[in-house]
């Protein structure tokens, strides 16, 4: 995922320009909103919700060129609600990205 994180850095890093201070807001905000669409898949007890989360965490991705965390979103979508593989590795991409801030 280390090459992930470099095409999602530098999508992040061309909205950013050459301001640091607003390349770690969007960082923060991409993170929180993974984490906000992870969180929503964790808690789904319903199919409904689920795929609600799932498209919103497909959208993300594709917002932000982000082709690993894509396809995860298409593996929830197809997945049943509260599936423990795809939220662990939803998990871990989120951490590789946060890891790779630092």
């Amino acid at each position: 995922m280390v090459h992930e994180n470099g095409s999602l850095d530098a999508t992040l890093a061309a909205a950013a320009g050459d301001d640091p201070a607003l390349l770690a807001e969007l960082r923060a905000a991409f993170v929180e909103s993974l984490e906000r669409q992870i969180d929503l898949l964790g808690r789904a007890r319903c199919d409904g919700n689920w795929e609600v989360a799932a498209l919103r965490l497909k959208g993300l991705a594709a917002s932000f060129h982000a082709a690993s965390l894509l396809q995860l979103a298409e593996d929830a979508i197809a997945a049943a609600p509260g599936d423990p593989v795809i939220l662990r590795k939803l998990e871990d991409f989120t951490r590789s990205f946060s890891a790779g801030s630092r």
